[in-house]
């Protein structure tokens, strides 16, 4: 029985190292825990692609699955004065979310939905304002936040990109760059200080970082497989030995769920088709916390 045992744990043993082997050579997107900030080490040469690599965050604002959210208040609601509320869907939360956003109190991108975190920055703009912290929106509430924003502009409600801009690293206010910021997982296209084209990346594992620093673009290739990986590489633009930063077909289908293996993954591909026909040969390239 004993020898059975050990022959069934070597069997299992040999079926999941094939499973991985199959994985890999399908591509470079195998599952990782989530993204780490451990020090970057030297990724081998010639390491251009990436898959998923950031769990979600545990507290959104995304509309739960299978469950009807009213569009509009209720009869209860209306007598109490309230405009929207948790569970709200609409338009009006979306401009909502995008006033909050102008003063700080929302930082993702507006969705129209009124889910837990846009009742905690509304309770903390009451808070601040002197107006009972309800985490609801009332008439007061909403002419105070107006009379303390502006109207939000069409890019403002539905804006190029999910995450929300980090601040720019100094390295990134003169000349042309691509900015890459590690905390806010968000790439910006920059001259002499401007942004021109902002996008959400994702970056390589714990296992395989993407390197830190200031780089130029020594290459770029519209049409590119790795010869590592044997994955498909649009609009790569290397920066530092096999490491580039391009679209992903994969972070536009799965999001932050695994890691890369060292490349800057883009999953707008409209945007970083644009930025690719503008950057040079030279350029330089920021990555940083």
């Amino acid at each position: 029985m004993r020898h059975t045992s050990v022959l069934k744990r070597t069997v299992l043993s040999r079926t999941a190292l094939a499973a991985v082997a199959i994985a890999l050579a399908a591509g470079c997107t195998a599952p990782s825990p989530g993204d780490s900030k451990s020090p970057a080490r030297p990724s081998p040469a010639g390491t251009p692609s990436k898959a998923p690599g950031a769990s979600a965050d545990p507290v959104t604002d995304a509309k739960p699955g299978g469950s009807a959210s009213p569009s509009a208040s209720s009869p209860s609601d209306k007598q109490a004065g309230v405009l929207m509320r948790e569970g709200t869907e609409n338009e009006q939360v979306r401009e909502l979310q995008a006033r909050l956003r102008q003063i700080g109190r929302f930082h993702r991108s507006p969705t129209a939905f009124y889910g837990s975190m846009t009742a905690k920055a509304v309770s903390a703009f009451q808070k601040k304002s002197g107006l009972p912290a309800t985490g609801t929106v009332d008439g007061t509430t909403w002419s105070t936040l107006t009379g303390a924003t502006r109207k939000p502009t069409a890019e403002e409600l539905n804006p190029a990109t999910t995450n929300e801009l980090d601040k720019p690293d100094s390295r990134c206010l003169k000349g042309r760059v691509l900015c890459v910021s590690k905390e806010s997982r968000t790439l910006a296209w920059m001259i002499d200080g401007k942004v021109i084209a902002a996008m959400d990346v994702r970056f390589g594992s714990e296992n395989t970082p993407t390197r830190e620093g200031t780089f130029t673009v020594g290459w770029k290739a519209k049409e590119w497989t790795s010869t590592i990986y044997h994955t498909s590489m649009p609009y790569a633009m290397f920066f530092s030995g096999g490491q580039a930063v391009h679209y992903s077909a994969d972070f536009a289908a799965r999001g932050y769920n695994g890691a890369s293996h060292g490349c800057v993954n883009v999953r707008n591909k409209q945007k970083i088709a644009q930025v690719f026909d503008q950057v040079q040969k030279g350029d330089k390239v920021v990555v940083h916390w």
